[in-house]
């Protein structure tokens, strides 16, 4: 049972792109980065990330689901995780989903302490090389209104035009706070 004060309202805004931009961001100095491609990743690292990345965001979803299912999830054919270290240390990830020709940014998202320090671009440049190396027909992502507040334009800087909107509402899961 859910009570009003547990719904939450956004606006989904759909983005795509049918070809890898002409210059992607160049990797910020200063921190050492390193992306890793996270093999049969365990669901418990998993949820560290997705709760890490997607708490201030509101990222409520997956949390719903059991292991089990969530494991089946990550384990479909077509479906990659990528982690980003900074400094040795995790510091973010995108889940890309291949499917049929196209790929989705399923997630995609820096830790709180990474944010604002120039890695952002780098990192979702890295996300849509990645994608496009597999000869891809289209790309696609969504952001909502409670995302980063730069998340939108973002993605339009790196050359995703918008496909629509969507008003959708939501619970958050009991007790769930926000970062």
């Amino acid at each position: 049972m859910n009570d009003d004060s547990s719904l939450v309202s956004t606006v989904i805004t759909y983005l795509e792109m049918t070809a890898p931009p002409a210059r992607l961001p160049t990797m910020p100095s200063g921190i050492r980065l390193a992306l890793m491609k996270a093999e049969q990743i365990p669901v418990h690292f998993y949820r560290y990330l997705y709760d890490r990345v997607g708490r201030e965001w509101l990222w409520a979803e997956r949390l719903r689901l059991s292991d089990e299912m969530l494991g089946a999830q990550l384990r479909r054919e077509g479906t990659e995780v990528y982690v980003l270290y900074a400094n040795g240390c995790p510091a973010g990830y995108f889940e890309l989903a291949f499917r049929n020709g196209s790929c989705n940014i399923v997630y995609f998202g820096l830790m709180p302490e990474w944010i604002g320090r120039r890695i952002g671009p780098w990192f979702l440049g890295t996300a849509v090389s990645t994608a496009f190396s597999r000869k891809i027909a289209r790309l696609t992502v969504n952001t909502c209104t409670l995302d980063h507040p730069s998340a939108l334009g973002t993605y339009q800087r790196m050359g995703f035009v918008p496909t629509g909107r969507e008003e959708r509402s939501f619970h958050l899961p009991p007790g769930f706070q926000r970062g």
